[in-house]
């Protein structure tokens, strides 16, 4: 008979659970395995919500194991590290983002693109090594391989920096692989949402022009005075887009609803990229021709392997690049969905774990 999520390991652990499609989030008591010789355990202080999280628990990729505690938007303070653990000691600040495991054997792993593994364990809702399903950050605790844990700078704010393991790797991760991140080059983001807003920041840490694209001319003003973008499109103009054709080297597109790829493809220059980091429920339909007018490319990219993202959250550091957030508590987790599936924030909320959440 199968043990109960509360009983199947011994360190007792807390959190906020969906137990069906309703994705409606209450209190859940559950496990964590015991600290093994190459884990590291740590207190959980803040977690980022992130769109995926509301897909997740609404079972709309269609593999969500309930019950369900999302969250891989993880940071707090070690507690306990396993006698061969080498990178980490109780008191130091770290992370966790959307893995918890790979094989460690493959090629993508042994290029540190375990992003890439195909027996990749995601941070809540899959099965770990044991067989047990893993639990994410809507909790009090984490234990995971030192691995997949990311040291975390001093001079970076954990509250405010947690969504970069996330929507900050995304978003890092096109711009260095694709090559938009040379000085001088012009760049287009579209969505200003949780993951735009971030890649707006990288976008103009590595020097380039940013061009915000949007359906909503009432972001002109965000995108240009707060976050520092150079030109502003809304998507839905056509004389916009035809002042702006071919002249964008390449585009990050956050978006996750269902929209028109041909208007963005136009904008890009000849030999120029169109990069998707948003997951859009259904099939977006592909302009073929747009593409071989210009040898143009439309790919995709999700995250980034762990040793890019401790580049990221280094470079962060180093360039001052923090998202915008709204702090919640844990109790209000329910009204953030609900909002976040109306585009009701600016840009990601972050739970504090460490002050909000109580054992039931």
């Amino acid at each position: 008979m199968a043990k109960s999520p509360e009983t199947e390991h011994p360190v007792k652990a807390c959190g906020w659970a969906a137990r069906d499609t309703s994705g409606v989030f209450s209190p859940f008591n559950f496990s964590r395995r015991a600290t093994g010789e190459h884990d590291v355990q740590f207190k959980v202080l803040y977690c980022g919500v992130c769109h995926s999280d509301l897909h997740m628990v609404k079972n709309e990729w269609g593999f969500t194991q309930y019950p369900i505690v999302p969250g891989h938007e993880i940071v707090g303070v070690v507690t306990e590290v396993g006698s061969k653990v080498e990178k980490f000691k109780v008191g130091d600040k770290v992370g966790v983002g959307c893995l918890v495991g790979s094989c460690r054997q493959c090629d993508q792993c042994n290029n540190d693109l375990e992003n890439y593994c195909p027996k990749q364990i995601l941070t809540y809702s899959m099965p770990y090594i044991d067989g047990t399903i893993t639990y994410g950050g809507y909790s009090d605790l984490m234990v995971a391989d030192e691995h997949f844990v990311i040291r975390w700078p001093e001079n970076l704010p954990l509250d405010i920096g947690a969504p970069l393991l996330c929507a900050g790797i995304t978003t890092y991760s096109p711009l260095r692989h694709f090559g938009l991140d040379k000085p001088g080059m012009s760049v287009g983001v579209v969505g200003l949402g949780g993951l735009g807003h971030v890649a707006v920041k990288f976008a103009k840490a590595f020097g380039t022009k940013v061009t915000v694209i949007s359906t909503s001319l009432s972001k002109k003003e965000e995108a240009i005075k707060n976050l520092g973008a150079d030109e502003f499109i809304v998507s839905r103009d056509p004389e916009q887009l035809q002042a702006a054709a071919g002249t964008l080297d390449g585009i990050i597109d956050t978006v996750s609803a269902t929209h028109p790829l041909l208007p963005l493809v136009s904008l890009l220059k000849p030999n120029g990229k169109l990069i998707l980091v948003g997951a859009p429920e259904k099939p977006l339909e592909l302009p073929v021709f747009s593409l071989l007018q210009g040898r143009k490319s439309i790919s995709g990219s999700a995250i980034g392997g762990l040793k890019e993202t401790q580049e990221m959250v280094d470079f962060a550091a180093k360039h001052n690049i923090l998202p915008d957030v709204e702090m919640i508590p844990i109790d209000y987790v329910n009204t953030a969905m609900e909002r976040l599936a109306k585009s009701d924030v600016k840009y990601r909320f972050v739970i504090d774990v460490a002050k909000t959440l109580k054992p039931e």
